[in-house]
């Protein structure tokens, strides 16, 4: 039931980091895949030929989300489906923190992480929703978001806000296109292991802070959001609507941890 042959993916931002990892996860799976990305670059080749090893068609297109939303959006939809036109998965992954302090934070920079994190996944999503209606297809779309949508962290005051924003958006995206045979979910990583995350080796007092933190004590590869988004696009999820996947270890559910001499055991 978790089998994707037959199906094709659009994933964004898929050149590296959890798109990567989702991107070859679905290949794995058997399902077609295009790989997003500002540009091509090595990352991107080294995506495209995992996923042709898997024996499936995969194809790279580039675009720059955190653009003038309209043109890029339509940009990239139409090259996508140039690439592959029976596209029927669509995963909203691209976005990025270029947060800096709340006094310090600009309009500039702050609507760049919008028209990236919110706006490009917004209308991406209704432009293949569009598709999807006319031509009667049972779509697929899931939404990246981060652990940031419920908790927040300092110096992130427009990240979190636009990851919270990703989690309503499953919520009331779901409610508009179930009737339509279009299912959406989310999946939101917690602490894992990317480029972007490469500083916890330099930093190994914060790296237990963070284990600390996470119920499991692990900061795994970013490889271990694979398995739950092919779930929740797969014929295995059939029911499953407007849910948010959280995939952090339980990190998310821990109000604190104990300290660290275990003095301390509940704050009741």
């Amino acid at each position: 039931m978790l089998d994707l042959n037959g199906h094709a993916a659009l994933v964004t931002g898929s050149s590296k980091g959890v798109g990567r990892s989702i991107a070859e996860a679905y290949a794995q799976a058997g399902a077609d895949v295009v790989v997003h990305g500002r540009a091509m670059s090595s990352e991107a080749q080294q995506v495209l030929d995992r996923c042709t090893a898997a024996g499936v068609k995969a194809s790279f297109v580039a675009a720059d989300l955190s653009g003038p939303t309209e043109q890029v959006v339509d940009r990239l939809f139409q090259a996508a489906l140039k690439a592959q036109p029976n596209l029927d998965i669509l995963v909203n992954n691209a976005g990025q923190n270029f947060d800096t302090s709340f006094e310090m934070m600009t309009h500039e920079r702050f609507e760049k992480t919008m028209r990236l994190n919110v706006f490009s996944a917004y209308f991406l999503t209704q432009a293949f929703a569009r598709r999807w209606i006319d031509q009667s297809v049972r779509g697929r779309v899931l939404f990246i978001g981060s652990i940031n949508g419920r908790l927040a962290e300092p110096g992130c005051t427009a990240y979190d806000i636009s990851k919270g924003a990703i989690e309503m958006m499953v919520r009331t995206l779901c409610v508009s296109l179930a009737p339509h045979n279009i299912r959406v979910n989310g999946l939101a990583p917690g602490l894992v292991r990317t480029a972007q995350t490469e500083f916890l080796d330099e930093m190994p007092t914060l790296t237990e802070w963070m284990l600390q933190h996470t119920p499991n004590a692990q900061i795994p590869h970013s490889d271990v959001c694979g398995p739950g988004a092919v779930y929740l696009v797969s014929d295995a999820a059939e029911h499953v609507h407007g849910h948010m996947l959280m995939i952090d270890g339980g990190m998310g559910i821990w109000q604190q941890p104990p300290p660290p001499d275990g003095s301390v055991t509940s704050a009741g």
